[in-house]
């Protein structure tokens, strides 16, 4: 039962490391250990659906080299895979004179991000590209696409099967254990053994740090964004992808509109803390999460930073009429009954005591683990690149670099 690498996630960065990880000339025992029944149960497939570009990332940070990285790999990665994925473009308005300064900071930070064929357009050549949406002005994003990340994954999942990775479900890992030269893993499913541990544990990467002995500073702290989706007879008001410019100081996008590959257009998501590390709905409570959640006072001091947009955020969960609002920003023809209810997803986020996100990918490296500790968007877009990471470094530790 043993492995040179033992995998705790089988998400779309867990699946894509093990990929990365075989993909190598240096033979390599993998083992990739999921709580769940089935891969990819959580943000790998409760997500937008976005190919990202990079667009709004720093200039120079890992997100953004990820993101420039990933998208073109993870689009070939389609291609060579018949994978359904479509590079329709994306707008990013900005709906008020006083935006246009930032529209124009944010248009050269994609050029200095390396993204290609950006423009700014005037609304009339918006109207162009979606002729219901109303603006000052737009950048216009031609590299940004949609994909089916559920198929990604179980595609992943053929490859590294094929390859000899043992992929196990239903093996939460609940205690860790070092011994002289590997980890013990106890997990639902059995111990099982290994020289080098990634963690990519997405919502409990902090927890299962912490088996390992580490200390992060930070906390995951988990976001639900909920969504509505456009009644079919209203779809046509959305050709592509439509996003408003990223509110100043607030680190979620705002509400937008999202074409899906399997058809019809979403609608958000808002932000809001959710009751459960795994609480796709309003009702789900796991009073364990809240309680920790609630203690940590990251989080206190990041609502007292933030109390307008939280309210606005949560106020957007509980009134249908003020979700169309946000987006009549956007497209003025929205009514209040083109919105039906929609899905959910729990974004994984690395808060500082402070309050402050931690806005970059986050690992924690030791000579016989590494922790990807905060991957949040664009984190599936750039899956294979950060597979391609952990692969080389992994690589160093079994050859005792």
């Amino acid at each position: 039962m043993h492995t040179d690498i033992a995998i705790i996630g089988a998400g779309i960065v867990g699946l894509a490391a093990a990929h990365e990880i075989l993909a190598g000339a240096t033979p390599a025992s993998v083992r990739v250990l999921e709580k769940e029944p089935a891969i990819a149960r959580h943000q790998s497939t409760h997500n937008s659906g976005v190919l990202h570009a990079g667009l709004q990332y720093a200039p120079g940070s890992v997100k953004a080299q990820m993101a420039r990285d990933g998208i073109r790999r993870m689009t070939e990665f389609c291609r060579h895979h018949a994978i359904r994925h479509d590079i329709c473009g994306k707008l990013v308005v900005a709906t008020e004179e006083a935006e246009l300064p930032r529209l124009d900071d944010l248009l050269e930070r994609g050029r200095r991000n390396g993204l290609r064929g950006l423009r700014r357009l005037g609304p009339d050549e918006a109207r162009e590209i979606e002729p219901h949406v109303r603006c000052q002005a737009a950048i216009h994003v031609p590299e940004e696409g949609i994909v089916d990340y559920g198929a990604v994954c179980d595609t992943l999942h053929r490859e590294i099967a094929a390859r000899g990775a043992d992929v196990r479900t239903a093996a939460g890992v609940h205690a860790l254990t070092r011994e002289p030269g590997r980890w013990r893993l106890h997990t639902a499913a059995g111990d099982f053994t290994a020289r080098v541990l990634v963690n990519c544990a997405g919502l409990h990467t902090d927890r299962v740090a912490q088996l390992a002995s580490e200390m992060p500073e930070c906390r995951i702290l988990p976001f639900r964004g909920e969504y509505h989706r456009l009644r079919r007879d209203r779809e046509h008001l959305v050709r592509h992808l439509v996003y408003p410019l990223p509110p100043p100081g607030f680190p979620f996008l705002g509400v937008h509109f999202t074409r899906r590959i399997d058809g019809g257009i979403d609608a958000g998501p808002n932000a809001v803390l959710a009751f459960a590390r795994e609480g796709y709905r309003l009702r789900d409570v796991n009073l364990h999460d809240l309680a920790q959640a609630l203690a940590f006072p990251g989080l206190r001091r990041f609502v007292a930073r933030h109390r307008a947009m939280v309210a606005r955020e949560l106020a957007l969960s509980f009134s249908r009429h003020r979700f169309a609002n946000a987006l009549r920003r956007l497209i003025p023809e929205i009514r209040d009954d083109d919105l039906v209810p929609g899905g959910a997803g729990v974004r994984a986020q690395a808060v500082l005591p402070s309050g402050e996100f931690v806005h970059d990918f986050l690992w924690i490296e030791r000579p016989d683990a590494i922790h990807v500790l905060n991957a949040p968007s664009p984190a599936a877009t750039a899956a294979l690149a950060i597979g391609t990471v952990i692969a080389e470094r992994v690589r160093l530790r079994l050859a005792g670099g």
